[in-house]
């Protein structure tokens, strides 16, 4: 292992001591403030994910208020970050953590990859930010940085690209600042090093660069194209009664969004209109114990939500009902205190909110 005078890693930490952005979480060795901001900043950025992390320690100042919140709190709290199973694991480890371990965090990368929902990234970053133990972190923009600078071309996501860059990173790593060197490395990929034009001519490694030596610095890092996209299309049926109430169903299974709340949906193959909406067995379902009296379409063309392996293109149909389920709907004015996607929020603010309705 290369020790602390790795040039690499000194030029590195230097660049960052000179130009590292002012975070909270940056500011403590607090395990519960790094391992929450981390949570958080998995598949969201900074600019996005910094307002929740303020939003979370205002609500929950301590491992202890999170375990003792009520999930659907914590979901609603995390409206609008996606992928919403990082929630449910941040709120089961917090449990974790205050019933089993008596609110005091696992001090060692081993010990810290037993929570839910961390893995050997997020156990690194604290195990080394908070107690200086020498595990390097891979993240999309350490495995930039890597393949650029030492002009690696196996696929980063294929298991020999997982196994040579771990092996790598853990050589680079500085044993006196182990914190300070991951922190480095990930901003230096997340502002220097970025994924499109990144500014090489005033890069700090610009004359040790091998991809840049080799004009190969756009065609790093390879990636092998993940699974492809799959399109669904969603039909909400946003059901108003005579007393501007309506009806929220809640996703069960293990799909997208578990535990979140939505509009009664019926999911069809293609696009329909509302003639083929009627047809289909779903809608007769639907409308089993309802006196509908209109149903219209609200958006002519469908809203298209795109997750990760998804693209969810969605129409919501307006139904005007003359009876319902009193004991089952709610009012309108309410369904902002539910913890929903942020497709069907973005829908109620503008439909409810907006006053489109009327």
């Amino acid at each position: 292992m290369l020790n602390s005078i790795n040039p690499f890693s000194k030029t590195l930490i230097l660049w960052y001591l000179q130009n590292k952005r002012d975070l909270p979480w940056r500011k403590t060795k607090d395990p519960y403030s790094v391992w929450l901001s981390e949570i958080i900043l998995q598949q969201t950025r900074v600019a996005q994910g910094l307002p929740y992390y303020l939003r979370f320690m205002e609500a929950f100042p301590t491992v202890n208020d999170l375990a003792n919140a009520e999930e659907e709190t914590v979901l609603k709290l995390w409206q609008g970050l996606g992928y919403y199973s990082r929630a449910r694991n941040l709120h089961a480890s917090a449990k974790f953590v205050s019933n089993e371990l008596d609110g005091k965090f696992p001090e060692n990368y081993k010990d810290l990859l037993k929570l839910k929902g961390v893995g050997d990234y997020t156990a690194s970053a604290i195990a080394s930010i908070c107690y200086d133990e020498a595990q390097a972190v891979l993240d999309g923009n350490v495995y930039r940085v890597l393949s650029r600078y030492f002009n690696i071309d196996t696929p980063i996501n294929s298991p020999a690209g997982k196994t040579d860059f771990r092996k790598l990173a853990q050589t680079l790593i500085d044993l006196e600042n182990p914190g300070t060197y991951n922190q480095a490395i990930m901003e230096f990929g997340a502002r220097q090093c970025t994924p499109q034009s990144p500014d090489c001519q005033n890069c700090v490694l610009n004359n040790s660069c091998l991809a840049l030596q080799k004009n190969k610095v756009s065609e790093l890092p390879v990636k092998i194209k993940g699974k492809p996209i799959r399109n669904r299309y969603f039909n909400y049926m946003v059901i108003l009664d005579d007393e501007n109430k309506t009806k929220l169903t809640q996703r069960t299974g293990k799909g997208i969004w578990q535990k979140l709340y939505e509009f009664p949906l019926i999911e069809s193959t293609s696009e329909v209109n509302l003639n083929e909406l009627k047809n289909l067995l779903e809608f007769e379902k639907f409308s089993e114990n309802l006196e509908i009296t209109s149903i219209s379409q609200y958006n002519d063309i469908s809203k298209i939500h795109k997750l990760s392996h998804q693209h969810l293109h969605t129409k919501f149909w307006i139904v005007d009902v003359a009876n319902s389920e009193k004991e089952q709907m709610i009012s309108t004015s309410i369904i902002k205190d539910y913890a929903v996607p942020v497709l069907i929020a973005d829908f109620v603010e503008e439909f409810f909110e907006e006053g489109y309705a009327n």
